[in-house]
């Protein structure tokens, strides 16, 4: 990071309220209810960090282990996490723009890769949204063809991709 002034921390109970706000302004077309959110939370905190600017909120991440090529449906809580875990999932990264640009993604995408790691899972997979593909590249994704994947996918929106990084 560049600033002293950011840092990523686990998150609490306490953050979800901005968890909730973050992801109506980064992701209004993707809603998913703030008891969604918090059931991520929930069932793996291990994943699931918040990015201070100035010790303020700007940014989140909610991650578990799950199945590849298996997607939770937006906005649908899972219930329990598969126990038949055999990939790591990132469900959402989403920044301020205030908080972009800093290297504060790449950093807890780094961490999450570690953290897959020494769970002995082979890869981390996610949905990538809003032109991000590129960024996803940058930290060694690539987009698996799934035809399987196709309706859930296109309830994001047209162009989101799954995408995987070997570990």
């Amino acid at each position: 990071m560049r600033f002293r002034d950011v840092a990523w921390r686990a998150m609490s109970g306490y953050d979800l309220d901005a968890v909730f706000a973050i992801a109506n302004k980064v992701h209004p077309g993707f809603f998913e209810a703030q008891d969604v959110l918090a059931e991520k939370h929930a069932l793996y905190r291990h994943g699931c960090y918040i990015l201070e600017v100035a010790e303020k909120p700007a940014g989140y991440v909610l991650s578990h282990p799950y199945r590849r090529g298996h997607l939770p449906a937006l906005d649908t809580k899972l219930g329990r996490l598969p126990q038949d875990v055999d990939s790591f999932y990132i469900h959402d990264l989403a920044l301020l723009p205030l908080a972009r640009g800093i290297g504060a993604a790449g950093q807890i995408v780094a961490a999450l890769t570690k953290h897959a790691q020494a769970l002995d899972l082979p890869t981390i997979g996610l949905v990538a949204v809003n032109g991000s593909v590129p960024f996803w590249e940058k930290q060694g994704f690539a987009v698996e063809d799934r035809p399987d994947l196709a309706d859930k996918l296109a309830a994001y929106e047209d162009a989101a991709r799954y995408m995987t990084k070997p570990l």
